[in-house]
Parts: structure tokens; sequence; C-alpha cells
């Protein structure tokens, strides 16, 4: 692909605008709304703590903008009961999909039975809210082991897989994309896909999309089927779709 406002414009349709900094409050959560819908149309969804849905679906789920938040978050290891009360409360509150971390450290010690189970009992609590399980391929490494936890995810009934939290030195990576998006095409399952962290440009996104033209088919993509989480990039794909030299914004992971 080498039309970058093409790119630029797909990227947009598809962006998961993010904002889970430790200092988030409800006037970062206003800016934030604020930015989803563009002259070249809005983001996929608000990416927010738990606190904050309430008040982004208020301020932008009429606007065909859906909320997204986080539990298991970010580590993976918080207590179940805690883990589904939680996505409860978010999806009453107006949540329209859950990223979860799955128990990603219990299954680099075998204990792959916890990653399963966890992912049941969020889908479980999430009713007909969408399920992204994150991987945080950054921190398990090795290709066998980013590619079973996909194949777990898949296999207990996960909507998305994504890649990263954000919150670790090695975030969404072209080469644990490709195993992945090889998982949910081997798996043959309607399943997503996300990558996240560590996307900040047109260029970069578009090395994504082009990964998952090539694996999944170019009529694949779209926001039903594929995120990315981030909110740096929107500046660089609003620059690029204005004809501008330089991003507009770009804070975010």
């Amino acid at each position: 692909m080498t039309d970058m406002k093409l790119i630029a414009r797909r990227a947009l349709a598809m962006l998961d605008l993010t904002n889970l900094n430790d200092d988030c409050d409800e006037a970062a959560i206003e800016a934030l709304a604020a930015r989803a819908c563009t002259d070249h149309g809005h983001v996929a969804a608000l990416c927010v703590w738990p606190a904050f849905v309430g008040q982004a679906h208020a301020l932008v789920g009429h606007r065909g903008v859906k909320i997204a938040t986080v539990v298991n978050f970010p580590g993976g290891e918080d207590q179940v009961g805690e883990v589904t009360d939680l996505t409860k409360k978010a999806v009453g509150d107006g949540a329209d999909e859950i990223d979860m971390v799955i128990p990603y450290r219990s299954m680099m010690e075998g204990r792959d039975e916890v990653v399963h189970t966890r992912i049941k009992r969020v889908k479980a609590a999430a009713g007909g809210a969408t399920v992204k399980a994150i991987l945080e391929t950054g921190v398990l490494g090795d290709p066998d082991l980013i590619r079973k936890a996909a194949d777990m995810a898949i296999e207990a009934g996960a909507d998305f897989i994504k890649t990263s939290t954000g919150k670790v030195p090695v975030n969404a990576t072209l080469s644990a994309a490709r195993i992945m998006l090889t998982a949910i095409k081997e798996s043959g399952a309607t399943v997503g896909f996300k990558p996240a962290g560590g996307v900040k440009s047109t260029e970069q996104a578009g090395h994504y999309l082009d990964l998952a033209d090539e694996i999944m088919g170019e009529d694949w993509a779209t926001p039903d089927t594929f995120r990315f989480g981030a909110s740096g990039v929107l500046g660089d794909l609003l620059a690029t779709l204005n004809g501008d030299d330089k991003p507009t914004s770009g804070d975010g992971y």
C-alpha cells in the first residue's frame, strides 16, 4: 500500500484513541473525547480507565464512537472476582468493549488453564460486549509462546487478540503481529486483531495494514476486525489527510 492518505483514512476509522495514563482525570477525558470526531470521520473507540467509562460514554457514545476500557490491567494477575465485578460495572456504565490482560505470567509458568478460565469468566461477565485479550507479546518474547497465547485466547472465545498494554518496554511489533494474524487465519475463527503501543505514524500504521492485507486478504481489515491501540498516531494521521508537513498532535502511547 503506497497511498498515504488512504492508509491514514483506513487507520483513523480503526483507531482506539487511548488515555491510560496514571494521571488521567476528567479534564483529560474531555480533551480525548474532543479529538474523537474529526473532519475526516471519527475514531473507532475511546479506550479509558474504568472510572471514566460513564463520562466517555456521555461525551461521544451518541456519535458512533464505542467506549473501551481495561480490566486485569496491566499486570494480568488481579483476583478473578475483582476482574469480573469490574467488567460488569464497566458494561453497566456504558462500555462496549473490554480489553483484558491474560494471566501471561501464569502461562509462562505452565499454568495454561488459568488463561483459558480467565478469558471465559470475563466473556461471561461482559455479556454482549466485545472482549479483547491482551497477550503482552513483548514480555512473552518467544514466538512459540506468542503463538500459544494467541491460540489459547482464540479457543477461549476472545473476540480480538491484542499485542500489548503499552506499559512495558516492548509493545506492538510486526513480528508478533504476523504470528497473531497467522493464528487467526489458521483458526478459521471470526476474531479481530489489535496492535497496541508504539504505532506513532501513518507509515507505521501502513505496515500493519499491509500485513493484515497479506495474511487475511484485502477486504478483511475493518473497524470490526482491526484496531490500533494508540493516541499518539492521531496527529500524524490527520497531518497526512490534511497534507501538512508535521503532525497536528501526538501525545500518548
